[in-house]
């Protein structure tokens, strides 16, 4: 099953931040999407924050290669 939330150890591995940056940062772009407490980010909602493409993040968390891995 792939995910589609993102937690504070993926930031960690995607951003090389810091387990307290990284929770910061989620709690920040919970804030910019106007999301309660127990509401989780997505990984598009992080992509789109961090201006980052949502294939390539989205596939580094569920450990899908990319094509140009592949070949």
């Amino acid at each position: 099953m792939k995910r589609i939330c993102i937690y504070p150890s993926d930031v960690v591995y995607l951003l090389g931040k810091s387990q307290n940056a990284s929770q910061t940062l989620l709690r920040t772009i919970k804030d910019a999407f106007e999301k309660e407490k127990h509401q989780v980010v997505t990984i598009k909602e992080f992509c789109d924050y961090m201006g980052l493409p949502f294939e390539e993040v989205f596939n580094m968390i569920n450990g899908i290669k990319s094509k140009e891995e592949s070949v």
